[in-house]
């Protein structure tokens, strides 16, 4: 059976992959699994970059098939801010509400309708030989006044979801990870890991 490499030390992170992944003739390593300590810097400009760089750099050291994906909230009228800064907007050391009261003091001199924003994931697999595919997914929504919610983490309390009637951090987790950006690219990426295991 062949192994994928998730490029993630989250053991909750690795578990919906193993559940999401399940059927297909994988085992799912994490980087724990495989003694691997090294952190690939996210340097990139895009989460589409960051996402094959950290999925290339793990590949390569592994010899494994590798996937890494790179998420972010994208505000539209902070000009797409915090983006693929999202893990570490405002500097380091801040708590996920310190970033998402940041957003808020930003969009203060903005007109309320004006504060649409989305979720953006790009997933990369990264083959050993330097094969690179990549998937990614959105959620469009709006940015809330106040944080609502105890569910998610992130920027989850402030990202409103109309066609749900609540936040993100409002969902219960079942309906979170079935239609959050990451269980779509997840989707879309375990699509192409089917097509790829079909060739070998």
């Amino acid at each position: 059976m062949r192994k994928l490499l998730v490029a993630t030390h989250n053991p909750g992170k690795i578990r919906e992959y193993h559940d999401l992944l399940a059927d297909l003739p994988l085992e799912v390593a994490s980087l724990d699994d495989e003694d691997i300590t090294h952190d690939v810097e996210e340097t990139g400009t895009t989460f589409a970059e960051n996402a094959i760089l950290k999925a290339r750099s793990y590949a390569a050291m592994s010899g494994l098939w590798a996937w890494a994906d790179d998420s972010g909230l994208e505000v539209d009228a902070l000009d797409g801010r915090p983006g693929v800064y999202s893990a570490r907007y405002g500097g380091p050391g801040r708590s996920d509400a310190d970033r998402y009261r940041t957003i808020l003091d930003e969009l203060q001199s903005v007109p309320r309708s004006a504060w649409t924003a989305r979720f953006r994931c790009v997933v990369a697999i990264a083959l050993p030989e330097g094969r690179i595919y990549t998937a990614d997914a959105s959620v469009e929504g709006v940015i809330t006044d106040r944080p609502r919610g105890s569910n998610g983490f992130g920027y989850d309390p402030i990202f409103y979801l109309p066609d749900q009637g609540a936040t993100m951090a409002e969902l219960p987790a079942a309906v979170k990870n079935r239609i959050s950006h990451r269980a779509l690219a997840a989707v879309k990426a375990k699509a192409l890991l089917h097509d790829l295991l079909a060739q070998k």
